[in-house]
C-alpha cells in the first residue's frame, strides 16, 4: 500500500509576509493498529497462539513502563530506545527548582538505524512509496464515473500505486 501525503501551504513564522512554500504531510488513514491487530498478524507469522503473544506484549508494555519509571531508558536493540523526557519551569535559584515545576512528562522514542525509514531503500519490504491525495482523489473519482468505459470488463484499481488492498481509503476519515 502507498503512503498518501497532502500539500500543506506553510509560511515563514519569522516573516510574515512571505507568500510560503508547500510541503508534503502524511497522511494516516483509517484506525490505528492495535495490539489485538498486531498480535493477529504476529500469530500468523509464527506458530506462537494469539493468546501467548497478546500476554507477551502487555507483560513486555507493564515491564517497559516500570523501568522507564524507575528512570531507566529501555533499548530494544534493532528497534530502538525508549526514554522519558519532562517539560519544566525554570527557576532564578537553585532551591526554587522542585518537582513542582515539572509540568508534564513523555515517553520518547528513538528509532535504530535497522527499523529507521529509508527513501533510498531497494528491498519490496523497506520501499516506500508515496500518493498525492489529490492525485489519488481524481483517480478515484475517474474510475467511478468512466466505469462504462471499461471495455476490459474488469473493475479498475481504485489505487494509484497498483496496490491490490482490499479497501480503498475514506478520505473524509
Amino acid at each position: 500500500m502507498s503512503i498518501t501525503f497532502k500539500k500543506i501551504l506553510r509560511k515563514s513564522p519569522f516573516d510574515k509576509d512571505s507568500a510560503g512554500k508547500y510541503y508534503p504531510h502524511l497522511i494516516t488513514w483509517g484506525k490505528p493498529a492495535t495490539l489485538d491487530t498486531i498480535a493477529v498478524q504476529m500469530k500468523d507469522k509464527t506458530s506462537l497462539s494469539l493468546g501467548d503473544i497478546k500476554s507477551v506484549l502487555t507483560t513486555f508494555v507493564e515491564v517497559m513502563l516500570h523501568e522507564l519509571y524507575h528512570g531507566h531508558s529501555v533499548n530494544i536493540e534493532n528497534f530502538g530506545v525508549f526514554s522519558l523526557s519532562a517539560t519544566t519551569i525554570g527557576t532564578e535559584l537553585k532551591k526554587d527548582c522542585l518537582p513542582e515545576n515539572i509540568r508534564t512528562v513523555r515517553i520518547n522514542f528513538r528509532a535504530s538505524s535497522s527499523v529507521r525509514p529509508n527513501l533510498a531503500a531497494t528491498r519490496a519490504e523497506g520501499k516506500m512509496d508515496f500518493v498525492d491525495l489529490e492525485q489519488q482523489l481524481k483517480s478515484l473519482s475517474a474510475d467511478a464515473g468512466g466505469e462504462d468505459d471499461n471495455e476490459g470488463g474488469e473493475t479498475p484499481d481504485p489505487t494509484p500505486g497498483g496496490d491490490d488492498g482490499d479497501e480503498t481509503p475514506d478520505p473524509a476519515a
